[in-house]
């Protein structure tokens, strides 16, 4: 079974609680997750930004919606309860508790308008809803669709540049990540191995305790394992154990299968791999815009001294 959506997970929550009693969102979770009969795997789902369960958040995101309505209440931190309310909703047997069901509530309708701010923002919302994304989820899947864009642009911007000038940014790249060395001196040995199979030549580490050598191809088509096979008799050729071979297309199954079953360590870079790694280092690209996701500090609003 596929992980529900967060609509999808407003009945069963509100069930859940039907007891009256206090629970925690821990209890909430477990029980709604043996109820759908979740695998470990789908459990362990995150978010794309890795910080969060799929699944925790969406039954977060139900239990807010909930609360908004008033069929939930929350009597202390981290715990839910039924309302008057909500038992009287269950009492009707609906068949299903989604956004627009609860917009028959005045507090949802209210809560609602306020989020929107416009009409043109609450287009946009009931779009992000029919689609039964959380608001985490939708704003991460609109920033993989922008990565993807960008990565289709630095792409092209590539191809329609200069060999010298993509030997070049494959080493200010490298240099980005981590490799020792400057740009300046790596950059002097671009092409100055004498080896036609060599693009550029970069320490391993600020010490220069080992050697990576770099092939760098701007192509169309796929790498095939004769471009790998020749660029490893090269790395021989100077006694070299260690070699990055970076293009803007991709490799065939057999020159990835000759990479990884060969003594020296080849990595291969496709042009996928080369565009994220350019936009996570910030090479060729700049930040057009920022937003941070901000949560409650659950610990500031502890009953005590505020702010002393």
């Amino acid at each position: 079974m596929s992980i529900p959506d967060y609509q999808t997970l407003m009945l069963p929550l509100l069930r859940f609680a039907v007891d009256g009693n206090d629970h925690t969102t821990r209890e909430a979770v477990e029980a709604l997750a043996t109820e759908f009969q979740l695998t470990p795997v789908e459990r362990s789902q995150l978010l794309a930004s890795g910080q969060q369960a799929i699944f925790n958040n969406r039954v977060g995101w139900a239990n807010f919606y909930l609360k908004k309505a008033g069929l939930l209440e929350s009597p202390r931190r981290g715990a839910l309860r039924i309302t008057t309310r909500g038992k009287q909703i269950l009492g009707d047997n609906p068949t299903r508790i989604d956004v627009k069901f609860l917009e028959c509530f005045p507090e949802f309708i209210e809560f609602h308008d306020d989020s929107r701010n416009n009409r043109e923002a609450a287009t946009t919302e009931s779009a992000v809803s029919a689609t039964e994304q959380t608001p985490e989820e939708a704003l991460e899947l609109a920033h993989q669709s922008l990565r993807l864009n960008l990565a289709q642009d630095i792409l092209s911007r590539i191809l329609a540049c200069s060999p010298t000038f993509f030997e070049r940014l494959v080493v200010e790249l490298l240099v980005k990540v981590g490799y020792g060395g400057s740009r300046r001196d790596a950059g002097e040995r671009i092409g100055q191995s004498g080896d036609g199979g060599i693009d550029g030549i970069i320490k391993e580490d600020r010490l220069g305790l080992d050697t990576i050598y770099i092939q760098a191809k701007r192509w169309q088509g796929s790498v095939g394992r004769p471009e790998i096979q020749k660029f490893v008799g090269a790395l021989q050729g100077q006694r070299a154990k260690k070699g990055v071979f970076i293009t803007t297309s991709s490799y065939t199954a057999e020159a990835i299968d000759y990479a990884s079953r060969i003594d020296t360590k080849v990595v291969l870079i496709d042009g996928q791999l080369l565009a994220s790694l350019m936009m996570d280092f910030d090479v060729g690209v700049s930040v057009s815009a920022s937003y941070i996701v901000k949560r409650i500090d659950s610990d500031y609003f502890e009953e005590g001294e505020v702010g002393l």
